[in-house]
């Protein structure tokens, strides 16, 4: 059986344990890596794999959310089945991630052991989530519904991750088709409900929450 795997990461010496571990699946090749969110989605639209592993926060030119990165590759390759990796730590967000149908999540801080358990079980036809990832998912399912971070809309909760990792709201408009009042309504809105009085603030709730 051949079995093609395409692996991408901006970081050289993630990539290379990843190369390693697929490399020891019988029959498996890696078929290509990219370092950008850029050089992933230009092969997802030309190229062709069995298997797509990759990070969820990578640089990108058009600064694409991690979340918009997989419904893109979704509905382009619904049928590729996506290991996602992430150091992600916010439970809210690995759920939004387990949620778009990837077949695995494995939170880097399991080690490349997990990732290696991941392999195994998404090549044999099995979705697979990391101990970590596990744990932060039941967290989130435990989650009192009337926290704030659980009344954030998808884009309230898109836009301060956004903001949190240093676009302009502007640049958000921009870069989402939206006017400038409606994504600083949303800004506003989302810091509301969390009880953010300032940028400062919620610069460190998002780095505390694990958001960029």
């Amino acid at each position: 059986m051949s079995l093609r795997i395409f692996i991408a990461d901006d970081h050289p010496i993630v990539r290379s344990s990843i190369h390693m571990e697929a490399s020891r699946l019988d029959g498996a090749s890696v078929v290509g890596e990219a370092s950008t969110a850029d050089e992933l989605m230009n092969f997802v639209r030309e190229g062709s794999c069995d298997l797509l592993v990759t990070d969820f926060n990578m640089p990108s030119q058009s600064e694409e959310d991690g979340l918009a990165m997989i419904d893109a590759i979704r509905r382009l390759r619904p049928k590729w089945p996506i290991i996602v990796l992430t150091m992600l730590t916010n439970s809210a967000l690995l759920r939004a991630i387990h949620e778009r149908g990837v077949a695995g999540v494995v939170v880097k801080s399991d080690g490349m052991g997990e990732l290696a358990t991941a392999l195994q079980f998404v090549v044999a036809g099995d979705n697979y989530v990391s101990a970590n990832a596990k744990r932060l998912l039941l967290k989130s399912s435990r989650r009192d519904v009337g926290s704030p971070g659980a009344l954030l809309t998808d884009r309230e909760s898109e836009v301060l991750r956004l903001f949190a990792s240093g676009r302009t709201v502007s640049e958000i408009a921009a870069l989402r088709g939206r006017s400038v009042k409606t994504i600083s309504h949303q800004k506003i809105s989302a810091m509301n409900k969390l009880g953010l009085r300032n940028d400062p603030e919620l610069y460190t709730y998002a780095h505390e929450h694990g958001l960029c």
